[in-house]
This record gives C-alpha cells, sequence and structure tokens, in this order.
C-alpha cells in the first residue's frame, strides 16, 4: 500500500481532493493552518505519483480524533478507504493514542460500514451537524488502540 506522511507540499493537492470530495469543506488556509499544526497528522494514498485519498486526525491527549477521510470517487471501491484508516490507525497507536473517534453523515452507509467493520462503535448523535444538506451525524468511537493485538487484526 503506498501511504505517506503529507506535508505542505500536498497542499494544493489535499485542497483539490477536498473540493472533489467535499465541495470545498475546508479552505486552502485551513489546509495551511493544520499542516503546520503538530497536533494533526496527515496521511495520503498515492496512485503512480498522484495524490487519490487522505486522512487526518488530531492527536487530543489520548484520542485520535479523525477529521477527514475521502478518496477520488474514480478510485472508490478498491479497498483504499480501508488502507487510509488502517493506516490513521497506524499512525496513532505509534504515537501513543489510546482511542479513535469520528462523526459520519449518517446516511453514508459505505463509510458507516467500513467503520464498524474497523471496530468503531456507534456511541451518540449530533444533530443537524451537516450542512448542504442538512443532516444528523452519528459519533463513532474505537478503544484499545495500545493493546498489544490490536493492530494485528488489520493485517492483511
Amino acid at each position: 500500500m503506498d501511504l505517506q506522511i503529507l506535508s505542505i507540499e500536498h497542499l494544493a493537492a489535499l485542497v483539490e481532493i477536498d473540493r472533489r470530495c467535499f465541495g470545498g469543506h475546508w479552505s486552502i488556509e485551513t489546509y495551511q493552518r493544520e499542516l503546520v499544526s503538530p497536533n494533526a497528522h496527515f496521511i495520503g494514498r498515492f496512485e503512480r505519483d498522484e495524490l487519490v485519498g487522505m486522512g487526518c486526525f488530531w492527536a487530543i491527549l489520548d484520542e485520535a480524533h479523525i477529521t477527514l477521510m475521502s478518496v477520488l470517487p474514480e478510485y472508490r471501491g478498491q479497498g483504499w478507504g480501508r488502507d487510509l484508516l488502517v493506516g490513521l490507525l497506524a499512525r496513532a497507536v505509534s504515537i501513543g493514542m489510546h482511542h479513535a473517534t469520528l462523526e459520519v453523515r449518517a446516511s453514508n452507509q459505505v463509510a458507516v460500514n467500513l467503520y464498524e467493520k474497523m471496530g468503531f462503535e456507534t456511541l451518540g448523535r449530533r444533530k443537524k451537524y451537516y450542512q448542504n444538506p442538512e443532516e444528523d451525524a452519528l459519533i463513532m468511537w474505537c478503544r484499545g488502540l495500545q493493546k498489544p493485538d490490536f493492530m494485528s487484526r488489520y493485517a492483511t
């Protein structure tokens, strides 16, 4: 799997993925700020030197809060979302995080299924969290990242 830690040199590609996948959720200034933040951890999936997927989490105390994760539409359905999530979790484990959490659109059944398959549980709901269209978010958690066998369940 061709995953890399992303840096400011990937700024334009991140903004393009955001535009194509989220309709411009984060601005270029937000990505610039996040890419240099010591608490933000970005990874990317490459295909022939092109960034085709990305994920980010914030390290908050002992929690990896997954803020973004997406694969360009033409590359979906190939397991790359799973690879990105495994990469994010591996990075979280390597820096000592004990839990991972995220919000996901309640209607995004493909993502919900992936997160559940990877050990996340729905523990709450944020009403009207998303806009355009307005929708609830499911709050999902994965615990036990520092257990000795945690990453072994994701071996391919």
